[in-house]
Parts: C-alpha cells; structure tokens; sequence
C-alpha cells in the first residue's frame, strides 16, 4: 500500500471536504473547510503537488467570472467493500468520492476469485487504501491485534478464505453486515433524514442495526442488535435455547412451516423463500397464509425492539423482511402490542449491505490520508 503524503492541517481538511463533496471550487472548498481564501488556495496547491487534487474544469457564476473546479487527484487512491453474504459475495471498488470503479459478484464457495475480480479491475495508479469486510457475525479484535476477526466460528472461515485474496500491508476493518446495511439505509434509504432508527434483517439469519444519532450502535463488545441471542421461547415449561429465536424466525423455518400446511393440490411446495414470495403474490392461499403468519411474528419481534429503543422508525429488510406483503402484518402487530411507530419497507434491497460497507471503506480511506495531516499551517 503506498502511504499517504505527510499534509499540513489545512491541506487535510480541504482534502476531507473535496472528497465529500465529489468536486468543488477554491471558494467552495473555503466555505465548506471553514477556512480562508487564500489559506485554500495553498491546500489545493499542496494537494495538486502530490496529486491528491487535479483540476477538472471551470465553473461560471452569476456575475459571469469562471472559477477553477477540483477533483480528487490519481493518487488519492481507491477503497474495497465485502459483502460475505450467506449465498453471494458481492464486492465493490470505489473512489475516496465514492465513484463506483469496480464490482463483482459471485458465490460465497468462489469468495475469493470475486475479490480478485474485483481489485483487478481497480485503476493500477490509484492506491489501495483500507478494505472493509462484512461478515454476518459479531467482530472482534484479533488475538495478536493484526486487525479483527469474526468473534465466532459463523463467519471465520469464509473470512479466512478471503483474506488470502487480500494485497498485504492494506489495513483491513470487519463490520457486522446488519450494521452495514443500516448505513446505507441511513444515507441512501427509507431512513434517509433520520437520524435514529432500527433496521430489522429478517433471512436466512435475523439482526437489528441500531442507529442513534446519526451513528450505529455497536456494544461494549461489538454485539449490539443480535438478537438471535434473545431468549427463546420464553414460557412455563419452556427452556430458551441458544439462538433458538434465530432457529424460528429464519428462512429454514419459514420453509418448514410452509411443507407443513402444503397439500398435493396446491402444486409443488417451494423449496425457496423467493418460491415462496412469488407464490403469495400470485394469489396462492397457503403461500399467503405462511407470510400473514411470518409476519405477526415479525411484528411481534418489532414491538420487542420498540420497547428497548424506542426508534422512532423501524425499517424492514432481509431476503424476506424486506417484501411488501408483510408490511401490513407487522404494522398491525406493531399498532396491537405498542406505541405509535412508523414501520416501512427497506429501498436499498439486496444491495444494502455492500453499499453501506462501501461507504463506511471510503470513510476510512479518507481518514488514512488525512490523518497524515500533521504539519502545522
């Protein structure tokens, strides 16, 4: 990985808010840095030296001057976002500006040969400057502190069968794929404005992404929102098992649930929850009525979340939380077990996880540079 140029102060803050903001005139970068005209003038000078900055254009304005416009320069480098799905991996390459350089997709057996599609496609000039991994797990710091590692064997060896693929000397953070998805939700979603909610995953797995203030709850130790932890069944006579919610509430279940209640006249029992989905969307009886079923309990998990966080705001995603026929279901259980919460439907669909951990790479990128900005003005 090449390491970052050594900036003034100024000269990392006007290189934090170009990024930002994609391109921008001196006057611009002045109002949005908070600093002087002429202080960024010499940033953008500074910058365009080591070609963190290039000129893009000019811009004219009402008073029919032109004004040179900037951009992010060849060696502000690139980021790599992960997504270990349980059935896909999906990677994306981008920019510091988030300008989208590089993607692929591809099975979670053949993770590997996805990521290197992926940095192989990257510009050969741009340097690499942090990855970002998320793993349907609980992350955690790694024995030796060379980096994290998922907390549990869920996640670990897909990770490691990644890490292989991965150019050595790039720093490399794990984030939690539900916390991931709550990001883009945040920025690019049905949550976009608000700055406290809870996205609820339901799968093949379920997780909660907690966001607060605008920032993702994480834990003292990196677990919140794991509520396949949550005790489960909790009843006389019954003994909670670990992650037996999960158990009940994913795909496995919902499937199994399904061939119970299928009858020969009904066709062939789908074997998938996207069957499935396809099937109550086509007016199927028994198809319709597993999901109104799916989605009490997805309402009833709701309300649980509620009563904790009182979000505000509950976003529905996941490969069958997300679908438009549970929504009136889960409002209604909402409305039934607690107070008024607006309950919606996820817009960033199957891509979510990897566009939020795009974003949280890019992120992290910009700060690998700007934290070189050490030099006094």
């Amino acid at each position: 990985m090449a390491r970052a140029p050594r900036l003034t102060e100024s000269a990392g803050a006007v290189f934090a808010v170009l990024a930002e903001a994609g391109s921008a005139t001196r006057p611009q970068l002045a109002t949005l840095a908070g600093l002087s005209k002429p202080t960024v003038s010499s940033a953008v000078a500074e910058l365009e030296g080591v070609r963190l900055a290039a000129h893009s254009g000019t811009s004219s304005g009402g008073t029919g001057r032109t004004a040179a416009v900037y951009r992010l320069g060849p060696a502000a480098g690139s980021v790599l976002a992960v997504d270990l799905g349980p059935a896909l991996t999906r990677v994306r390459g981008c920019a510091l500006d988030g300008t989208l350089l590089a993607e692929a997709t591809g099975s979670r057996a053949g993770a590997a040969d996805v990521v290197r599609e992926a940095l192989d496609a990257l510009p050969a000039d741009a340097p690499l400057r942090t990855i970002v991994v998320a793993v349907g797990d609980v992350t955690a710091p790694g024995e030796r502190g060379t980096g994290m590692r998922p907390a549990t064997a869920k996640a670990g060896p897909v990770f490691d069968a990644v890490a292989v693929a991965l150019p050595p000397g790039v720093p490399v953070h794990l984030e939690n794929n539900v916390n991931c998805a709550a990001l883009a939700e945040l920025h690019e979603g049905a949550a976009r404005g608000r700055h406290t909610f809870g996205y609820l995953r339901i799968g093949v797995g379920i997780g909660l992404g907690i966001v607060v203030g605008g920032r993702v709850l994480r834990g003292a130790n990196g677990a919140a929102g794991e509520l396949a932890r949550l005790p489960y069944p909790w009843a006389d006579g019954s003994e909670p098992r670990h992650e037996a919610l999960e158990d009940y509430m994913g795909a496995r279940s919902l499937l199994r649930r399904a061939a119970e209640v299928w009858q020969k006249a009904d066709g062939p029992c789908p074997r998938t929850t996207d069957r499935l989905l396809a099937l109550a969307r086509k007016g199927s009886a028994p198809a319709r009525a597993v999901l109104d079923r799916h989605a009490v309990d997805v309402g009833r998990l709701a309300a649980a979340v509620i009563a904790v966080l009182d979000p505000g705001l509950v976003v529905l995603g996941g490969s069958t939380g997300a679908d438009p026929r549970l929504l009136p279901g889960v409002r209604a259980e909402v409305e039934r077990l607690s107070w008024p919460t607006e309950v919606v439907s996820s817009t960033v669909g199957d891509l979510g996880t990897v566009v939020g951990a795009a974003r949280l790479a890019v992120a992290r990128g910009v700060q690998t540079v700007t934290e070189a900005a050490r030099v006094k003005d």
